[in-house]
């Protein structure tokens, strides 16, 4: 049963979130403001974390950003609509989803199964993927470039392991959102773009200073070889 561990000061909301999961089969902690929260999401003791960002103590951003350096537990931020300029930072700094408020329970349940699911996988499928410098160990959960390691969250793994399966192929935004987000894709909806843009990052180009991700308009997106690139 997974535990989970949800931070946010609307007590009613929570104790109605609090009945929602335990309903569905999880076991929920709740914390009501920033540090607390903070320290609690440290312990490891958590499959994921339900995380608000307007919290007291401390913004939900500044416990994200502090929970990064030390873990990569999953988290679902919470914002209110219209927080369009947080909810992107929120992913930029390393959430794996969002959620507007208010929302709707099922959907919730819907986001912390595929948070879960994609967590829970990556334990499962042995076998390694190798594209070009970029080498992805499925069992183990790590991702190499040239031999050194490359932190990414549960949902940028995902992605990139969709992405390189598919290497020289473009995938679409919509199978992608349904495969690795587990919902349907929005065109309002820039939680893939975020993330695509994080993984090229943290992988950062090739030696010739082609990328390795493109962007093809209106489709998705396509991980690179030397074909598609028409080397």
């Amino acid at each position: 049963m997974d535990r989970i561990l949800i931070v946010d000061d609307d007590v009613e909301l929570c104790e109605l979130v609090q009945q929602f999961l335990e309903g569905e089969g999880f076991r929920l902690d709740v914390v009501h403001n920033g540090p607390a929260g903070l320290e609690r999401a440290r312990s490891g003791e958590y499959a994921l974390v339900v995380l608000d960002l307007m919290l007291p103590g401390m913004s939900g951003l500044d416990v994200l950003r502090n929970l990064r350096r030390e873990s990569r537990v999953p988290v679902l931020i919470l914002t209110a609509r219209g927080e369009d300029v947080d909810r992107i930072l929120g992913l930029e700094i390393g959430a794996d989803d969002y959620l507007p408020k208010p929302f709707n329970p099922r959907e919730l349940v819907a986001r912390v199964r595929a948070i879960l699911r994609r967590a829970h996988d990556h334990g499962r499928e042995p076998g390694r993927l190798e594209v070009g410098d970029v080498e992805v160990d499925l069992g183990a959960h790590t991702v190499k470039r040239e031999g050194e390691p490359v932190e990414l969250t549960a949902v940028e793994f995902s992605l990139l392991e969709h992405l390189l399966r598919a290497a020289g192929h473009v995938v679409s935004r919509e199978q992608l959102a349904q495969d690795v987000l587990g919902r349907k894709f929005t065109a309002w909806d820039r939680s893939l773009d975020v993330h695509v843009s994080k993984i090229r990052k943290k992988l950062g180009e090739r030696e010739n200073g082609r990328e390795r991700i493109k962007t093809v308009r209106g489709i998705g997106y396509i991980y690179t070889t030397p074909e598609s690139l028409g080397e």
